[in-house]
């Protein structure tokens, strides 16, 4: 077979990763898979499944389940994990003694026999055959219960398979470090190398059956179950309201993994338990009633949880993404029309919510130096107009949950009070018995704030006005372009970066937009700091530029990590009693025609809209 292989396609390189792979994989569905396309002389269909191995990085893995080094199958679970495994020995002396939690959604690729839960247990098995004690869940959980292991139990690291709110075809692996927060540089890098060093199976790699029977395996299920829920109480500041409140709420797991979570939260907050989308609350692999898994993508996903509500005469809708670490809220206008809030909307609603909570328990006023709020650079700067009117801290950081975290742990480490973190992709962070967006604990705490607003005859969207009226309007607007090709993406990036011919010459203005301030993190660059350098760490592996114009405007362009798209963040901070809405928000729009218009130039660069 392997001859056959070596022969078939002209392409040595490409042979020998074939070859390699049918001695490696002992997965049937795979190793058939493969073995059909090399008898079909399929070169093309062999050189997208083997031409480049998933790269791990800080995010993990996330890829399309199927044969091949560039895809979730056991065989790159396995590869993966004995990789991370050897870090970890090399990392802590008493990694044998400490052990790691592995958690899994519900995601599955009958074709090639893979899926979470699989993939799950073959890193049990890799973990075990080293002596390593393994917290395996034995069914699914919320992402959120893996970092929650992590700190409760005192682990070296967590594991997470999930591709989150991604097609149905892709699975991913996300890795926690010790502190509870996901793994920053350098661990990718060390972890990628570790890989690469250990791709052949260890002897009792495959062996998943044998270590589900080992003495070193055990399910936290039930205790973190109890733990979490016994944690999050503490957010809990209303019970006598929650149990009167008549608001209701529909709840939809959209096919993934939250609906008893959230029940649960709901019960450990004394609130009425929300209406469940009953076509959706089951986790499904297929996702058969939405397009795209994913809230953020706003009504499209939230079509029946709307019938229910009208069909309840609920006002309120919450919404978690399948792994249930992203929360999306909407509710009912007096029009009758729905409202889907902004992931900046809620994070201000939010974070107003956990300091007003802070403030009525809380009687000493110099405590509230010791407080800290974050939020991600692309996404609303309302909780530094919060900071600077109440006196806390606010901290911003670079884009992703992964340096909230690691932030989080190191001011908590300082003895800092950690109230509250977000990111515009309707991820927020609540609590700090979790270092990473949570939308189990938001929901609850999102359920009790609704019914408090409820028992002074607000609704979410009037408070959302009243925190801009006090702290000033935050008005955002962000969106992104489809393109595939690296070297147009970074041609647009380059050509900004010398609009006067010359290095760093970036440029002033935008149609009739004066830009005051540029900060690009690609390269380093700030025209705002001392020696034009950045603060924020930079990266030259991915595009980001910022540009602050004179108007109060902050716009900021970026590539995805995760997918082909070159993303847009606009926001127009307004003072206090600048309330003319109407005209923010044509401004904001005239801004971003002209961004559009000048720096993205989707024509030229043939750049496809956002699908509506």
């Amino acid at each position: 077979m392997e001859k056959m292989a070596s022969s078939s396609t002209g392409d040595a390189k490409l042979d020998q990763a074939v070859s390699q792979w049918l001695r490696y994989d002992e997965n049937p569905k795979t190793a058939s898979m493969v073995r059909d396309l090399v008898r079909d002389g399929a070169v093309e269909a062999l050189k997208k499944c083997f031409s480049s191995r998933m790269e791990f990085g800080t995010a993990g893995l996330r890829a399309a389940m199927g044969p091949g080094t560039s895809c979730m199958n056991d065989l790159t679970i396995i590869q993966t994990t004995q990789g991370f495994c050897r870090y970890l020995e090399e990392s802590f002396d008493n990694f044998k003694d400490r052990g790691v939690v592995i958690g899994y959604d519900a995601r599955a690729h009958p074709p090639s026999g893979g899926g979470s839960k699989r993939f799950a247990s073959l890193a049990a098995a890799v973990f075990i055959s080293r002596g390593v004690p393994v917290h395996l869940f034995s069914d699914i959980t919320p992402t959120p219960f893996v970092p929650f292991t992590v700190s409760h139990l005192g682990l070296c690291a967590g594991i997470m398979v999930t591709a989150s709110h991604n097609p149905k075809q892709d699975n991913g692996y996300k890795v926690y470090w010790e502190n509870g927060a996901q793994i920053v540089s350098p661990h990718d890098k060390g972890i990628a190398k570790a890989i690469e060093e250990n791709l052949e199976p260890w002897p009792e790699s495959w062996s998943a059956e044998e270590a589900l029977k080992s003495p070193l395996l055990k399910d936290p299920y039930n205790d973190i179950h109890t733990q979490y829920f016994k944690a999050i109480q503490k957010h809990c500041h209303h019970r006598d309201i929650n149990k009167k409140s008549e608001v209701k709420i529909v709840h939809t797991s959209v096919h993934g993994v939250g609906h008893t979570f959230v029940q649960s939260a709901f019960e450990a907050f004394d609130l009425h338990p929300p209406y469940a989308v009953e076509e959706q609350k089951d986790p499904d692999p297929e996702f058969p009633t939405v397009k795209y898994p994913n809230p953020e993508e706003g009504e499209g996903v939230l079509t029946l949880s709307f019938a229910l509500a009208e069909k309840e005469g609920a006002t309120v809708v919450l919404a978690n993404d399948p792994d249930a670490d992203r929360l999306a809220v909407a509710e009912k206008q007096e029009s009758g029309q729905w409202r889907v809030f902004t992931g900046n909307e809620l994070g201000a609603l939010l974070g107003w919510w956990m300091f007003r909570c802070w403030r009525e328990q809380n009687s000493d006023a110099a405590a509230v130096k010791n407080l800290y709020m974050l939020s991600s650079t692309v996404s609303s700067k309302i909780l530094r107009a919060i900071a600077l009117k109440e006196g806390f801290h606010f901290e911003e950081t670079l884009t992703g949950f992964k340096w909230m975290g690691n932030r989080a742990r190191e001011l908590l480490d300082q003895g800092k009070t950690i109230l509250f973190a977000f990111e515009e992709a309707i991820g927020y962070m609540c609590s700090p018995s979790v270092l990473d967006k949570d939308g189990v604990s938001a929901a609850a705490i999102a359920g009790e704030m609704i019914s408090y607003l409820a028992t002074k005859s607000l609704s979410l969207s009037q408070q959302v006005t009243t925190i801009y009226e006090e702290y000033g309007y935050h008005i955002s607007k962000n969106s992104y372009f489809i393109c595939h090709d690296q070297d147009v993406i970074r041609g647009l990036f380059e050509r900004l970066r010398a609009r006067g011919g010359q290095k760093d010459s970036y440029p002033t203005e935008c149609g009739r937009f004066s830009i005051s301030t540029v900060r690009d993190l690609t390269t380093g660059y700030d025209s705002n700091q001392p020696g034009n350098k950045a603060v924020l760490p930079t990266s030259s592996s991915s595009q980001m530029i910022t540009f602050t114009f004179s108007n109060g405007c902050v716009a900021t362009m970026r590539t995805s990590g995760t997918e082909p798209k070159i993303k847009y963040y606009t926001e127009l901070c307004a003072s206090p009693g600048n309330s003319d809405v109407t005209h923010l928000k044509k401004e904001l729009d005239d801004l971003v025609d002209a961004i559009v218009e000048n720096f993205f130039e989707p024509e030229k660069n043939k750049l496809q809209p956002k699908p509506e």
